[in-house]
């Protein structure tokens, strides 16, 4: 048996769920990336009653707000990939640690967050 196993099996749990939400970000960033090249098809098709033009968003902008996305999604799974490994280290070492600092994910989140406002806003006022 594993000395500790509960805990090498909390972190591996934890190392699971974050790398689950960055793929369903970097997801998210495919589908954002796409979105508007179906707008615009279905605007120039004229199944989209659009009475300006000028109106549609530019798919540049939306590859911008995909491709942010995707970043922060590749970032959360090297940052909990190394996470992972760091806290696996500390549990299999005899010494005491202090408490992690959770500096890293407030930031992926608020950058996230303000990513995310960015596209509602963008898709919102167009």
């Amino acid at each position: 048996m594993i000395p500790q196993y509960s805990d090498h099996a909390a972190n591996e749990r934890t190392f699971l769920a974050w790398v689950r939400t960055g793929i369903a970000i970097i997801a998210l960033g495919f589908v954002v990336e796409k979105f508007y090249l179906v707008l615009i098809e279905l605007a120039q098709s004229g199944s989209l009653p659009v009475k300006n033009h000028a109106r549609l968003p530019n798919w540049q902008a939306s590859r911008f707000d995909g491709g942010a996305l995707v970043i922060v999604g590749v970032a959360i799974i090297v940052i909990a990939c190394a996470r992972f490994v760091r806290t696996n280290k500390m549990l299999s070492d005899k010494r005491q640690f202090s408490g992690i600092s959770a500096r890293i994910e407030i930031i992926l989140s608020v950058v996230l967050a303000a990513i995310i406002a960015a596209i509602s806003t963008h898709l919102v006022l167009g």
